[in-house]
């Protein structure tokens, strides 16, 4: 059995060359520990179905479908309007007025949702939050759809 000596370290480890595919499998392994981290921040804060039930019955909250309008034509939350992700920087329009009220964002599963809500935010929106799960959470938990 080999032994290191205490004052080797990670990148001596490598260059050395004991074991890269070890060293590989560390990097990997930590990046995809953070990975959740990361994705999490970008998009703001992430609420569920029932917390986003809440929002809207207590606190006025507005549903925003960032999905295509093809999409959101398919079968939206009852309530929601469109705003699809390719026009958000153009401006939010009709919920422009809103930006002291919570918005909740969806998409389809959160990649686009992530997205919008970080644009909002920029634009000026303080209460923004993704639906996790998207529309497919919001069906599966029996709550009205809408076409």
């Amino acid at each position: 059995m080999f032994v290191f000596p205490v004052e080797i370290s990670f990148f001596q480890f490598i260059q050395k060359g004991y074991n890269p595919l070890l060293a590989l499998t560390a990097l990997v392994s930590g990046g995809m520990l953070l990975w959740p981290l990361v994705r999490k921040s970008t998009g703001g804060p992430r609420v569920d179905t029932a917390r986003a039930i809440h929002l809207i019955n207590r606190e006025d909250a507005l549903l925003v479908d960032v999905r295509d309008s093809g999409e959101y034509a398919a079968g939206h939350i009852l309530g929601a309007k469109n705003l699809p992700l390719a026009r958000i920087d153009e401006g939010a329009g009709e919920i422009a007025k809103r930006k002291e009220k919570p918005l909740i964002v969806y998409d389809d599963g959160g990649e686009r949702s992530a997205k919008a809500a970080a644009a909002l935010k920029r634009q000026g929106f303080t209460q923004v939050a993704s639906l996790s799960g998207g529309l497919g959470a919001w069906r599966q938990a029996g709550l009205p759809v809408e076409k």
